[in-house]
């Protein structure tokens, strides 16, 4: 066949996927191969996240949570419906000098065509019929805790600025002390607006007005203008229907603002609060928290509507009686603050005392003492030997077998012999001649090193040697910053009796902590304060608790209170916002509280532990002493003692107070003095934590030693201890470097406190040695805060 007739065939590049055959079934091969990687069964998947929800299913989810709101919604709002629905409570606050409360609440109640009489102080009740709701105002002067007391019971804060005036250091103080307690719905608002001119100038003011408060509160979107009709009536608007945010540490518990209060005539007779039931249900089993007075129990709680007509009518025909609510059972709290003093744990009778220090043969290092029994601390008397006699050859002689009277024998004596040493080589030349045993003042058997004098105790250069060394005393918070926790020991003072409570640690966040040790030194009540095993578990039953029970929320009630002590009566101001809390189960027993403690912003010097301040904690306020401490969790739960608390940082704030469940906002105040323009000083805030009294807050110090001779890891210290005693007694303790080296003390040197020391590698000349140390601290009492009073009568008892 001719070529040019053949043709050749080619495949086609692309390839062409017909559509398939369509079929209601497939060979076991053809569904193994289209489900290869598929999971058919979702239901192990355990969170919402994971799971494989229908569209039904989706719907039916938002349709509930849409339900649970709705319910939320009407709960937080129906304690304001009807007749004897609660106020709404609205605290005024001013925050400059020539802002007024009292012209505020004219102003806002003008605006609906509402008449009332306003008050120099005190609270205002307005009704109002156009939104079917009550408001009541506290008017609150520019106090500190006044304004406190009222923003913890108010449904919506108002603060009052001015146009002229900037807002000062007791303005200030007022608004960031509010605002960290814990703020419901707030509202701006500012007066004397219409007093500046030129009329344009008045955007510009508001502009201002509005970025200051947007600092503080970023959600604030307005800023009212008082001096408006219109601007009023919409706040009014806004107070009537709004439904406020609420706090959550208040929600959680019973609290309501103290309207009325009625001291009793008689000897014997209660103290009868009444008010509003707000939060959670009033039970008479739970003590209360009446202001600055302090912690009382209830004797009954009865019911106090508002007076009407027709309740008139109706107490007529009934005998005035009152109605009760609730009364206490035989499961009311008591005030004791401590456990009884015949309850003790098992394990705490049969546990050991601590070791006397004059039985101790060393320091104290993690779990053991140093050295033990077995081993002699003390220098064994001098044992009789031939004269020449090397250490390794006088481990051979046994008792004074070999004594006698000839010259021949002389006393050796082998202080500090804990480990034994290879036979030295003669450095005479000479054979069979072993050199003196190493002293100050006679060279050591390590070759290449130098002359080792000991000083005098008169000797003047070397006094005048450590003065040089040791740096000159300058502030205290500036030597903790720069040197933290290291301290300079006398050359007089024993080591070994001035830290007889310090011990060693070979870690810090590791090593057991023996409490065995410091139950010679614990507090007189330590074994008395609450403690909690499952603060979990403890905080979630005290708070379900809380739920169920008492009298509801919304009801104005009596509150019979017992025992009320007289110097209440003279310290009650009615022109003075009172709230009354109810505690919750155990909130009034002692423990060791731990608060989480920020210093502010605008406080720039540091704190020291164990100042005292004051201390605002929900409805409670303390004058407390803290020991801070480092945060964290640590598997031994000890924990570094902080001596101060510089600007820029934060610490665990410890001291001994009732307890507080779940994580409330806390202040803490420094009393400034007289001519401030404001009384306290916001020293930080704080956030409670869960309680613990096996929190151990070891207090660290440091003793510092110079390297006088270094022959590559042998290195001569002194300045860390003056005398020999000292030395062996912190033997066990294991040497730092600044530069990171790690070492441990050899043997002793003398008897001035000069030893020697094997590192882990060559160190500096210009380092410095250091050995650090552990005690334990306990933290302080706190004592309820009160108002200054006058009365004497501080002892009598009303009721």
């Amino acid at each position: 066949m001719p070529a040019s007739i053949v043709s050749h065939s080619h495949r086609s590049t692309t390839k062409a996927s017909h559509k398939p055959f369509k079929s209601r079934k497939a060979t076991k091969g053809a569904l193994k191969e289209i489900q290869k990687g598929r999971i058919q069964d979702l239901s192990h998947r355990k969170s919402p996240h994971q799971q494989l929800m229908s569209k039904f299913d989706r719907r039916n989810q938002a349709r509930q949570k849409q339900q649970v709101k709705r319910k939320e919604h009407l709960r937080e709002t129906n304690v304001f419906a009807g007749r004897d629905g609660a106020p709404r409570i609205v605290a005024i606050i001013p925050l400059c000098e020539n802002t007024d409360a009292n012209s505020a609440v004219y102003a806002l109640s003008k605006s609906l065509d509402i008449e009332v009489e306003v008050p120099g102080e005190g609270s205002v009740w307005l009704d109002i019929d156009r939104f079917k709701q009550k408001l009541q105002c506290l008017v609150v002067k520019r106090d500190l805790f006044a304004s406190l007391d009222a923003a913890k019971v108010a449904d919506f804060v108002v603060f009052l600025l001015s146009p002229e005036q900037e807002v000062d250091a007791l303005g200030e103080l007022i608004l960031r002390s509010v605002e960290s307690q814990g703020l419901s719905t707030m509202i701006t608002a500012v007066q004397g607006l219409e007093n500046v001119e030129p009329v344009k100038r008045r955007t510009q003011v508001l502009s201002s007005l509005k970025s200051y408060i947007t600092h503080f509160h970023p959600d604030q979107e307005k800023v009212h203008n008082l001096d408006s009709r219109q601007e009023c009536a919409n706040m009014m608007r806004s107070l009537c229907t709004t439904t406020p945010k609420g706090v959550h540490w208040r929600d959680e518990r019973s609290w309501m603002m103290v309207d009325n209060v009625q001291f009793p005539e008689k000897e014997g007779e209660h103290v009868v609060v009444t008010g509003v039931i707000r939060g959670r249900g009033l039970k008479a089993d739970r003590l209360v928290q009446v202001g600055d007075w302090g912690e009382y129990q209830i004797e009954k709680i009865t019911a106090a509507p508002l007076e009407s007509k027709k309740r008139k009518a109706d107490d007529t025909e009934m005998g005035n009686t009152e109605e009760i609510l609730d009364n206490p059972t035989e499961d009311q709290d008591d005030l004791a603050e401590l456990a009884p003093e015949e309850i003790i744990m098992t394990d705490d009778i049969d546990a050991p005392m601590s070791v006397a220090t004059t039985e101790k043969r060393g320091v104290l290092l993690d779990d053991h003492h140093y050295f033990s029994d077995d081993e002699t601390h003390f220098p064994a008397a001098p044992k009789r030997l031939p004269k020449g006699t090397s250490k390794y050859q006088a481990a051979w002689f046994l008792g004074d077998d070999f004594s006698d009277s000839g010259s021949d024998w002389e006393d050796v004596d082998n202080r500090g012999d804990t480990s034994m040493d290879l036979p030295a080589l003669p450095q005479d030349g000479t054979e069979g001649v072993a050199p003196r045993e190493p002293t100050e003042a006679t060279p050591s058997e390590y070759p290449q090193s130098e002359m080792f004098l000991d000083p005098t105790p008169d000797d003047e250069a070397e006094a005048e040697q450590l003065a040089a060394f040791r740096r000159g005393k300058g502030d205290e918070a500036e030597d903790d910053r720069e040197f933290p926790d290291e301290i300079e020991l006398h050359p007089h003072v024993l080591a070994r009796e001035r830290l007889a409570r310090y011990r060693g640690l070979k870690s810090l966040r590791t090593s057991p902590w023996e409490e065995d040790e410091d139950r010679a030194h614990e507090p007189e009540d330590w074994r008395r304060l609450l403690q909690i095993l499952n603060y979990k578990a403890a905080r979630s039953q005290v708070t379900r608790e809380a739920l169920v029970g008492g009298a509801a929320a919304g009801t104005r009630v009596n509150v019979y209170l017992r025992n009320v002590s007289a110097s209440a009566q003279q310290a009650y101001d009615p022109s003075r916002p009172l709230n009354m809390f109810s505690l919750l189960r155990h909130e009034h027993k002692k423990t060791v509280v731990n608060f989480n403690f920020s210093l502010s912003s605008d406080y720039t010097a540091p704190v020291k532990s164990k100042e005292e301040m004051i201390m605002q904690c929900g409805p409670r306020r303390f004058v407390i002493k803290p020991l801070f401490s480092e945060s964290g969790n640590t598997s031994n739960d000890v924990h570094k003692f902080a001596r101060f608390l510089h600007p820029g940082r934060s610490a665990i704030a410890s001291f001994v107070a009732p307890l507080t469940w779940g994580s409330v906002p806390a202040l803490f105040y420094k009393q400034n003095p007289g001519g401030s323009e404001a009384p306290l000083t916001l020293l930080g805030t704080g956030t409670s934590l869960p309680p613990s009294a096996s929190r151990v807050i070891a207090k660290r110090i440091i003793l510092t030693g110079h390297p006088y001779k270094i022959h590559k890891k042998l290195v001569t210290i002194r300045y860390m201890f003056f005398n020999r005693e000292d030395v062996e007694w912190f033997k066990a303790l294991q040497l730092w470097t600044r530069r990171g080296r790690s070492g441990f003390i050899k043997e002793s040197l003398g008897t001035h406190g000069y030893f020697k020391a094997t590192f882990d590698g060559k160190i500096n000349p210009q380092d410095s040695v250091g050995v650090s140390l552990y005690k334990r601290m306990w933290p302080r009492n706190a004592r309820l805060w009160s108002m200054p009073s006058s009365s004497a009568d501080d002892d009598m008892v009303i009721g």
